[in-house]
């Protein structure tokens, strides 16, 4: 959480090693048996928060925009470049999910909670599981031809 002015420099690095650093080395490790095979799924997790923002101080998440909206510039050029391998990569962009991160962080606002419930056209945020179909299908061979594609699983948040 915070703005730019407001984050350390640590926190910053934090957030670019976990979001962006992670998705690159994994990708940089499976690349190449997935390249020896010419075949391969890569599903990289970012966020609806690589196409929108928090608006105010409270809840602005500066690195974490930063770092998600990299993820998927990452995918994109993976995709770009792997494709004619057979290797497709995409990124899912969850809205609010219950998880270590957000129940930590976001769901101590409740405020922020309700405003999100009001905001999104399911009413709710999202429940564990609901991101297992998105998962599953540009896993498997349903999506051979789906690349460089940013699915958002958000209840509807960013539509409105």
């Amino acid at each position: 959480m915070g703005t730019v002015d407001q984050l350390s420099e640590a926190d910053w690095d934090t957030s670019m090693e976990v979001n962006v650093k992670g998705m690159y080395l994994m990708s940089k490790f499976v690349l190449p048996h997935m390249r020896k095979q010419r075949y391969g799924k890569i599903v990289n997790l970012a966020s609806i928060n690589a196409v929108v923002a928090d608006k105010g101080y409270e809840l602005a998440r500066h690195a974490y925009n930063t770092s998600k909206a990299a993820v998927r510039g990452l995918t994109m050029g993976m995709a770009a470049t792997y494709m004619e391998e057979n290797i497709t990569v995409n990124s899912i962009g969850p809205g609010l999910f219950e998880s270590e991160m957000t129940i930590d962080s976001l769901f101590k606002h409740e405020d922020f909670i309700k405003l999100y419930n009001q905001l999104t056209p399911a009413s709710r945020h999202g429940r564990k599981g609901e991101l297992n179909g998105t998962i599953i299908y540009l896993s498997s061979d349903a999506s051979t031809y789906v690349t460089s594609q940013h699915i958002i699983v958000d209840g509807g948040f960013t539509s409105v």
